[in-house]
Parts: structure tokens; C-alpha cells; sequence
């Protein structure tokens, strides 16, 4: 089972946790959740007006083997507006654009966009049951 709790944070609301989504989804092969402004295809929602988001920004698949790999996928943009870096434990790691990185099996972290543009942020917990 792979849970998502994501929260939509600006400037001096750092810390804040009104307003967080949830999600979840089995560790079976194909399943997915999704992260963007689109609410047609993805299951956490972004602001509408927060353009710096795609419409579909991440996406969270699980493989054959149950594992889950993180994908910044590429917007109509051949350059982003954010910056996006998955956190776990004490390593900080950016994600390149249309990148992907795989979860720790049964561990927890969290991926940041982060706006270059101004004071806000998009934070998406992640927790991989075993």
C-alpha cells in the first residue's frame, strides 16, 4: 500500500496543515496515483491557478515487483517552473525533469515542488507499507 498525503504551502503558511488531501493505492503492479492540477486524472489536486503545477506534475506507479517509482513527468514547457526534490531520511535528492527515482521499499519520505518563482510549494508525504 502506498498512502500520499499532500499539502499546498505559501509563503506564511509554512508548517501549516489545513487544507491536506489524501490518497492511497495497493502495491499491484499498474496501479498509479497522480499529482497535477488536472482533477480528470489525478488523484491529489493542486491549485488551479498555480501554473508553476502541471496538469499532470508526478506520478507515482507501482512495477512488477511491487515496488513504487516516482516520475516527474514533462510538461508543454521545455524548461520547468519548479523545482522538485524527493526527501527521505536525511538525504535530499533532486529529481531531473521527466526523471524518475524508485521509493524505499517500506520506508517513508516526501517529494517538494517547489515554485522558482515565489514563496510556495507543493508537499506530497509519502508512506510505502511493506
Amino acid at each position: 500500500m502506498l498512502e500520499l498525503t499532500m499539502a499546498a504551502v505559501c509563503g506564511a503558511d509554512a508548517g501549516a496543515t489545513a487544507g491536506m488531501t489524501m490518497a492511497e493505492a495497493p502495491s499491484a503492479p499498474g496501479a498509479v496515483l497522480r499529482v497535477g492540477r488536472d482533477a480528470s486524472v489525478c488523484r491529489l489536486v493542486t491549485p488551479e491557478d498555480w501554473l508553476f503545477v502541471s496538469r499532470v506534475h508526478l506520478e507515482f506507479a507501482c512495477g512488477p515487483d511491487g515496488g513504487w517509482r516516482l516520475s516527474w513527468l514533462r510538461g508543454s514547457r521545455a524548461e520547468p517552473s519548479c523545482e522538485v526534490r524527493l526527501v527521505t531520511g536525511e538525504q535530499h535528492r533532486p529529481l531531473s525533469y521527466g526523471g524518475t527515482a524508485p521509493l524505499p521499499h517500506g520506508g517513508a519520505g516526501e517529494v517538494v515542488v517547489l515554485d522558482r518563482g515565489a514563496s510556495r510549494s507543493v508537499n506530497v508525504g509519502f508512506h510505502h507499507e511493506p
